[in-house]
């Protein structure tokens, strides 16, 4: 499923390149964007994470350079039987953590210091855990490659609006209009495919940990203060929001991920389907542990 889905959205951002280059170079345009097209998707699929991980200016962290995130994430890795990816963490006072990588094998997960400082430690793990069930489920390649694309389209355009000429050059008000729609359609297509990944990457991170309690906990502490407080690194780039548990500055209507109410609901009644000895057993876990930022 996630191989068509990644097939569908490479097919609609090439179309939606050619148009482009076809409305502001003609037939040669189109022949130049879908050449483009092709060489951007050859790179993103194995460049994209490290785009991603630079966009935010994420650092690389290790078991002797990390004594609780890094560990947190190879316990969780040997509970899911998978492959230990690289962690990072990002200084931001944004609350949200992402994963990023082509597979299971070149994934890498990162956090943000706002989360860490939020969050007790259930709840970290929690999150943590939903960004494994992303790359688990192979989601992190159509996030990656969506969050890359998306963006070089709003640039393609922009460049046809100041550099079209000639015969080539389109009428000045369907050049603006192709600038503001092109990268709305792009996000179209984001969201046509993306909304379901989140609820997977939900139910696979409460597999996880164990403990769909405390990622809904979470969700519920994030998710205001996601949308207030700035990322630097969604402003310079919007597509990148799609790759957060939260997204960051969008509205529901034009968001890429399920209203927070929908997977904070669909959790508990996870929780409610486990046993009666684990769910309370993670309820008290979680309300016994001080935030990591020791508050």
């Amino acid at each position: 499923m996630n191989g068509m889905k990644t097939a569908m959205l490479l097919a609609a951002l090439t179309a939606l390149f050619m148009s482009i280059g076809y409305l502001f170079g003609g037939s040669g345009g189109a022949l130049i964007a879908l050449v483009v097209a092709a060489g951007l998707n050859l790179f993103t699929y194995w460049n994209a994470d490290k785009l991603v991980l630079s966009m935010h200016g994420a650092r690389e962290v290790d078991a002797r350079t990390d004594t609780l995130l890094y560990p947190m994430v190879a316990d969780l890795a040997r509970r899911a039987n998978m492959p230990m990816p690289k962690v990072y963490l990002v200084d931001s006072p944004n609350p949200n953590a992402f994963a990023t990588g082509r597979n299971p094998q070149n994934a890498a997960v990162a956090a943000t210091t706002g989360l860490l400082n939020m969050l007790t430690r259930d709840e970290v793990a929690a999150v943590m855990a939903h960004e494994l069930g992303h790359v688990r489920n192979r989601d992190t390649l159509i996030m990656t490659m969506v969050a890359t694309i998306a963006g070089a389209i709003s640039m393609i355009a922009n460049f046809g609006l100041f550099f079209g000429h000639g015969d080539n050059r389109p009428h000045p008000l369907v050049a603006l209009l192709a600038v503001f729609m092109a990268p709305f359609a792009a996000m179209i297509v984001q969201m046509a495919i993306s909304r379901t990944r989140e609820f997977g990457a939900d139910r696979a991170g409460a597999e996880i940990s164990g403990n769909p309690l405390a990622l809904a906990s979470a969700l519920r502490k994030i998710a205001a203060p996601a949308s207030q407080i700035p990322s630097i690194a969604s402003q310079r780039n919007p597509a990148a929001a799609q790759l957060y548990i939260v997204p960051t500055g969008v509205s529901e209507l034009f968001s890429t991920h399920p209203a927070t109410e929908r997977r904070i609901a669909e959790l508990e009644k996870l929780a409610g389907g486990m046993s009666a000895i684990t769910a309370p057993a993670a309820g008290k876990r979680r309300s016994a542990l001080d935030p990591l930022s020791g508050g």
